[in-house]
């Protein structure tokens, strides 16, 4: 579709943004849907953020919201998700008719749906160890809570940062691990990664599955890239099965489409998209 005076602009902001892979998917996503909309990745830095977005969604776009400026973008939010709240992270932004900045952390949805796509349902009565302390760890617990598993086992290199994340979202069900050597022979229906480890290809796995605990369901890592993460590998070698981040990109990425268009997203096309950016 040829962009008109009408075309709505979605933009993702950030810095850096040169690696994002969301300009590929979402643009196929919008041709395949007919809906009348480009999507651009801009560099931005943390004094723009509030021009940028206030601007773009009064002109009728919307957009995402990357590193380093999540948190940011959640106090600048006029109506902000349940997600948000209890996040404290925005990384999708839209406009009502009344001029209003809405927000969402698609992230928290995005893991649902890629946990339910691995799985082939959700996690409700597992017990899961989370690895992580920082925007993917408190999605993820997020999204865990609500899909009602019965246990989650946090653990954060920095005890401070993962503390943090169980004040503001754990309850009940989640219990802070403060030595690693206290998981060993332990017992998990499901072990995410949430860490960054992973994101370089000589990145070591911020756990070995296969000497350190007991039995593993599953194992899912929220970080991708063009290589094999050691995470997976260390699971696979295990006799785990594995996922990386993929799907949650594709997902979280479904649920933004569907904040700004207000249809359901093409995920076939999405997830086709992200195949066509991997290595052969």
């Amino acid at each position: 579709m040829t962009p008109t005076a009408q075309t709505r602009v979605i933009t993702l902001l950030g810095d850096p943004i040169g690696h994002s892979a969301s300009p590929e998917i979402q643009n196929a996503a919008f041709e395949d849907a007919g809906v009348d909309g480009v999507y651009v990745a801009v560099r931005c830095g943390p004094d723009d953020l509030q021009g940028f977005m206030r601007g773009l969604a009064r002109a009728g776009g919307g957009g995402n919201v990357t590193l380093p400026h999540k948190e940011k973008a959640a106090s600048l939010l006029d109506v902000r998700s349940e997600a948000v709240r209890r996040t404290g992270a925005c990384n999708t932004f839209w406009s009502d008719d009344d001029g209003r900045l809405h927000g969402d952390n698609t992230d928290v949805e995005g893991f649902r749906r890629a946990l339910r796509h691995f799985l082939g349902e959700g996690g409700r009565d597992a017990r899961v160890l989370l690895l992580g302390g920082g925007g993917a760890a408190r999605a993820a617990l997020c999204g865990l809570l609500e899909e009602e598993v019965d246990e989650v086992l946090l653990y954060n290199r920095t005890q401070d940062r993962a503390r943090a994340v169980a004040r503001r979202i754990g309850g009940e069900r989640t219990r802070l691990v403060s030595v690693f050597r206290d998981l060993e022979n332990e017992d998990f229906d499901l072990v995410v990664n949430a860490t960054s480890l992973g994101l370089r290809e000589d990145d070591p796995s911020p756990i070995d599955i296969g000497e350190m605990l007991h039995r593993v369901g599953a194992a899912m890592d929220l970080v991708y890239g063009r290589h094999t993460t050691a995470f997976v590998r260390s699971a696979e070698l295990a006799g785990v099965r594995a996922c990386d981040g993929l799907e949650m990109l594709v997902q979280q990425g479904a649920v933004s489409f569907e904040r700004w268009w207000g249809v359901d997203a093409p995920v076939d096309v999405m997830r086709r998209a992200v195949q066509r950016l991997q290595p052969a």
